[in-house]
């Protein structure tokens, strides 16, 4: 048996998150619709000489590339899952999707302002009616498609009350979907502006109102791309020990009535809710080890245990 076999047989799977299925066809038709909208959304701008328009257009184009760069990671990880390869599954497939994602909503906050400022030092004609037309069909679009995501996606407003709360909340989300589900709500979010914009622009000849919309929605979306960015890369760079599953394997390891030390720790994400955990004990030699890999193994949220004992 070659090198390559023995690893297969000792790993025939490491695969600690669950696929999800319908998260990943949602995420396909929001695709379909949002390029669909792009198209018109970019030919109208032109057409009709909107910033407002252009930004939201070339904004949803970003977007585009988002959702199939989501989509594309749901089929990865998916088609990967069991590789021996990967030796805790292929759960980061899907958060590097969302980090992509987010990385990307910080360059389209970057042009729309650039566009943006363009704009107000030169103005130009735009055909109102026409382009608020558009801009209501792109506003549609992104509706359909933010309820599409929002199925499977958890609300994250109502995690500001307890801080625990906050931590086990995002444990659990789906950060692909959620990084695919921000860039629909800020397409929302141009799109409401662009609306505005025009509106104001055509009854009480406010043309400064158009670039600088598009200037706000720069703003917010770069908020979005920041916060997504900073949740993402925690679980890439397995920067997770503030959370409170470490406090929690603490307390059982104290818990056990064995006299032990921890003496090194380990915590890092495998999936959504799910995290490995290599710890280091020290104690006597009659330390009832199985006792304590037992209590351990039996947290819900781990699913790959390690544990060390060194003797005294």
């Amino acid at each position: 048996m070659n090198t390559l076999d023995t690893l297969k047989a000792l790993s025939p799977s490491h695969n600690f998150d669950t696929a999800n299925p319908i998260a990943k066809k949602k995420t396909l038709y929001a695709t379909l619709f949002t390029f669909v909208m792009m198209i018109i959304e970019i030919v109208g701008g032109f057409y009709y000489n909107s910033m407002a328009l252009l930004a939201d257009g070339w904004h949803m184009s970003s977007h585009v590339l988002a959702l199939g760069m989501a989509y594309g990671a749901y089929v990865m990880a998916q088609r990967y899952a069991d590789d021996f390869r990967f030796n805790f599954g292929t759960f980061k497939i899907e958060v590097l999707g969302g980090y992509t994602s987010a990385v990307l909503l910080l360059v389209v906050a970057f042009f729309m302002v650039y566009h943006s400022v363009e704009r107000i030092f030169h103005p130009a004609a735009i055909a109102y009616r026409e382009a608020i037309t558009i801009a209501v069909l792109g506003l549609f679009i992104n509706l359909i498609c933010a309820w599409l995501l929002h199925d499977d996606h958890h609300h994250h407003h109502d995690d500001e009350h307890d801080h625990h709360h906050e931590h086990h909340h995002h444990d659990h989300h789906d950060i692909n979907l959620k990084a695919a589900y921000i860039h629909v709500l800020a397409d929302a979010l141009t799109s409401v502006l662009a609306i505005i914009a025009l509106t104001g622009a055509m009854l009480y000849g406010a043309t400064w109102l158009d670039p600088v919309m598009g200037i706000v929605g720069s703003v917010l979306v770069f908020v979005w791309g920041l916060k997504l960015i900073r949740q993402s890369a925690t679980i890439l760079l397995d920067a997770n020990m503030n959370d409170p599953i470490v406090s929690e394997v603490i307390d059982i390891v104290n818990s056990c009535d064995e006299p032990l030390r921890i003496t090194d720790l380990h915590l890092w994400r495998v999936g959504k809710g799910k995290y490995g955990c290599m710890i280091t004990l020290q104690g006597d030699a009659g330390i009832d080890m199985e006792k304590i890999r037992e209590k351990l193994g039996g947290h819900e949220k781990i699913v790959h245990l390690t544990i060390e004992n060194m003797t005294i």
